[in-house]
């Protein structure tokens, strides 16, 4: 028998591999010999260095950054495969970098992304998963542009800053020193929201008041994106502005797929191809996925959701476990998800139930219970 545990973190307790490997015990005293494939689960947002790091055996970056105030601050990604370097955005231009007192999208930035980007193919990436959600900024990319060597320059020739409000004085581009590598690299995009970059759906009016901007900011950014948009095109020829998930991370999803032909896609998905998700579940027995809370949110096509979207295209039997049930959570009956189980095995209070060896004891004994139900119906 063979079984592919895909379970995303149960945040603040377990990581997705930990939370695996906790199955694979249960189910190894039911099946001591059966196959149990634990692959790494997340969905292109907080989480997903870590989870390829750990389940893909890659290793770390540790590299010296600037923040969205452009401050110096220490960010991570991940190298996997030896060629792939995993980025969460967040990590040098998240909007946790700042304070509520701080949050002003005229002031952010993300040049700090484009130095991870930078430092990765220094050290031989050509290759990138970069997640793009939780940002502080507004400024269309054109801080990560710049330290990729992108030059924006105003009417008399002079190059404009690097934040949101330097979009402001963009009147041309100089794409000549952008590094060289670029032109190898091929990068994809997790972005899960299909806002443009300017208008009604745009990123300053959907975003931008809750990274600080105020009404007249978003009426001013706007106007500025759309400027900045048509100087694009005047000098790539290309018209993405209203492209769907172009407004993510306040224009940086526009500048990714621009500037550097990135494929956005949802990020679940992008995940599941990135791990090769598909090979193991075709030949699977049974799918295990969840995460630590199942809820009617999780069927909107949260992670555990990508899974049984996979599994069920091979009519694979899916389970899932989760630290808790929500309300809506029997909506993932009808989102491939056969049964879903909470792992709890007393009440308790919140931060013994979090507890890491007590969580992963929980889900271990869930399993076990769950995989001797289904040994004894088979035989």
């Amino acid at each position: 028998m063979k079984t592919v545990v895909l379970i995303d973190s149960f945040k603040g307790s377990l990581s997705s591999v930990s939370a695996g490997n906790a199955v694979k015990r249960g189910i190894q005293k039911v099946y001591p010999d059966s196959d149990v494939v634990v692959m790494p689960l997340a969905d292109g947002g907080e989480g997903t260095v870590d989870a390829l790091v750990e389940g893909l055996n890659g290793v770390y970056r540790l590299i010296t950054v600037s923040d969205p105030l452009l401050r110096p601050i220490t960010a991570k990604y991940g190298i996997v495969y030896g060629d792939t370097a995993v980025i969460e955005m967040s990590s040098a231009s998240g909007i946790t970098l700042v304070s509520d007192s701080e949050r002003n999208p005229l002031n952010t930035s993300t040049y700090g992304v484009g130095e991870m980007i930078k430092d990765a193919i220094s050290y031989g990436c050509r290759k990138f998963i970069i997640g793009i959600g939780g940002s502080a900024t507004n400024d269309g990319g054109i801080g990560m542009l710049t330290a990729l060597g992108y030059k924006f320059t105003d009417k008399d020739g002079n190059a404009v800053g690097v934040d949101g409000k330097s979009l402001e004085h963009v009147y041309s581009v100089d794409v000549s020193n952008a590094l060289i590598e670029l032109k190898d690299c091929e990068f994809k995009v997790a972005c899960d929201v299909e806002n443009t970059l300017c208008g009604e759906n745009g990123c300053s009016a959907i975003y931008g008041p809750q990274k600080g901007a105020t009404p007249e900011i978003v009426r001013l950014m706007d106007g500025w994106l759309e400027n900045y948009a048509s100087v694009t095109q005047k000098t790539l020829g290309i018209d993405n502005k209203n492209v769907a998930g172009v407004g993510a991370a306040g224009g940086l999803g526009y500048a990714l797929k621009t500037y550097l032909n990135a494929n956005l896609q949802s990020g679940i998905s992008l995940i599941l191809s990135a791990i090769s998700a598909e090979e193991q579940i075709k030949s699977a027995d049974f799918v295990v996925t969840g995460e630590g809370r199942l809820d009617g949110q999780s069927a909107m096509g949260k992670a555990p959701v990508g899974v049984s979207t996979l599994a069920k295209k091979y009519d694979k039997t899916v389970i899932a476990f989760s630290g808790c049930i929500g309300n809506g959570a029997e909506k993932l009956n009808y989102k491939g998800i056969d049964a879903f189980f909470p792992i709890l095995q007393a009440v308790v209070n919140l931060e013994t139930a979090m507890n890491e060896t007590v969580a992963k004891t929980n889900l271990e004994k869930t399993a076990e219970q769950v995989f001797r139900l289904i040994k004894r119906i088979k035989n």
